[in-house]
C-alpha cells in the first residue's frame, strides 16, 4: 500500500507518499481498499499541528474516506468483505488501504457513488446536527449561511431547504453566488461587494435570520449576529477565516438570541444512538434525491499537494475529492 505520511507536522510540504506494508485489522477493525477520500479544512489544520486532535506520530492524514472492506478483525459482525463503505475516523483516509474503526464505518445502499460517498458524513452530519438538533429549525424559518459555497456551507443550503426553511447563501464571489442559487437558496449576498448586514437586513424586512450558520468566523461574525432575529439561534461551526471572533454578549441579551455550538465528533461519540439515526435519514435523503454532495473537482491521490493548494486559493466550490 502507499499513504502520505506526516512524520513532522510542519505543513503540507513535509508530506511524503510512502510504500508501506498493507497492515491486517485487529479487533473491531476492517481494512478498507480506499477508492476516494475528500478535503476538509480540519485535514490541513491537522498537518500544520494546529487541530484540536493531535495523532501520534507518523500518521496518514485524510478525516473522511469511502471504499471496499477488504479484510475484517474480531468481533466485527455488521460489516462483510466486499462490502462499500463510507468513514469520518479523522486519519487515515489519504492513501490506498487503511485500518478504520468498524463502529464508524456507514455501510452504503447500491446507489451510493463512491465520490459522494467520501464528500459525505463530515459536512452533512455537521449540518443535520446544527439545524436540526441544536438549532431546532422549524419549516418557515429563515437561514443565513456564512461560506454559503463550501462543503458545509453547500450541505447546510440542502438541508435547511429540504426542512422548509428559506435560505440566505453569503459568499465571497457572484459565481459562488450562483452555485448557491443554483442548489436551492433563495437568495444570495456577495459580502465581498455588499455590505453584510445591511443586505441581511433588506433581504428580511428588517426581522432578521432565525438562524445564522457560521463555519467562517472572522470579521463576517459580528455584523452576522447583529442582523440576528429575535430568538435566534447563531451556530458555531468553525474558523475557516482564520481569527476566532469575539462576539459582544450585550447583543445576545438584547435580541433574545442564543450563541450554539456545534461539535458534531463529539456529538457522534456521546450521542452514538442518536448519531446512527440520523446517518440514516441522511442516506435516505441522498437517496431520494433531497441532498447531494457539491463537487469541485476529483484529483488523483497522488496530488494531494495540489490539492491543499488549490484549496488553500479559496477558489473551491463544494468539496475537492482524490481518488485512487
Amino acid at each position: 500500500m502507499h499513504a502520505w505520511l506526516c512524520s513532522n507536522p510542519v505543513g503540507v510540504d513535509a508530506l511524503t507518499w510512502t510504500e508501506l506494508p498493507t497492515p491486517q485489522p485487529g479487533a473491531g477493525e476492517v481494512l478498507l481498499k480506499i477508492h476516494a477520500a475528500s478535503l476538509n479544512f480540519p485535514d490541513l489544520l491537522i498537518v500544520q499541528n494546529k487541530y484540536q486532535i493531535k495523532p501520534a506520530l507518523p500518521f496518514v492524514p485524510g478525516a473522511e474516506y469511502a471504499g471496499v472492506v477488504e479484510a475484517v478483525g474480531q468481533g466485527v459482525s455488521h460489516l462483510k468483505i466486499g462490502q462499500a463503505v463510507a468513514c469520518l475516523s479523522g486519519t487515515g483516509g489519504f492513501a490506498t488501504h487503511t485500518l478504520a474503526p468498524a463502529a464508524l464505518c456507514m455501510p452504503l445502499p447500491p446507489d451510493f457513488a463512491a465520490v459522494d460517498a467520501a464528500a459525505f458524513i463530515m459536512t452533512y452530519a455537521t449540518s443535520h446536527h446544527a439545524l436540526l438538533d441544536r438549532a431546532q429549525l422549524k419549516a418557515g424559518e429563515t437561514v443565513l449561511v456564512l461560506g454559503a459555497s463550501g462543503g458545509v456551507g453547500t450541505s447546510a443550503i440542502q438541508i435547511a431547504k429540504a426542512c422548509g426553511a428559506t435560505v440566505i447563501a453569503a459568499a465571497s464571489s457572484a459565481d459562488k453566488c450562483a452555485l448557491c442559487i443554483s442548489i436551492g437558496a433563495d437568495a444570495s449576498i456577495n459580502y465581498s461587494s455588499e455590505n453584510l448586514r445591511e443586505a441581511v437586513k433588506a433581504m428580511t424586512k428588517g426581522k432578521g435570520p432565525d438562524v445564522i450558520y457560521d463555519p467562517v468566523g472572522g470579521d463576517y461574525a459580528e455584523p452576522a449576529f447583529r442582523s440576528i432575529a429575535w430568538r435566534g439561534r447563531y451556530l458555531v461551526i468553525g474558523f475557516a477565516a482564520g481569527p476566532i471572533p469575539s462576539l459582544p454578549l450585550n447583543l445576545a441579551l438584547l435580541k433574545g438570541a442564543s450563541i450554539v455550538g456545534v461539535f458534531m465528533g463529539d456529538f457522534a461519540k456521546r450521542e452514538a444512538r442518536a448519531n446512527a439515526a440520523m446517518m440514516g435519514e441522511l442516506a435516505q435523503w441522498y437517496s431520494q434525491g433531497k441532498i447531494k454532495p457539491v463537487i469541485d473537482r476529483t484529483m488523483p491521490m497522488a496530488e494531494l499537494k495540489a490539492a491543499f493548494a488549490h484549496m488553500g486559493s479559496r477558489g473551491v466550490k463544494g468539496k475537492l475529492v482524490m481518488v485512487n
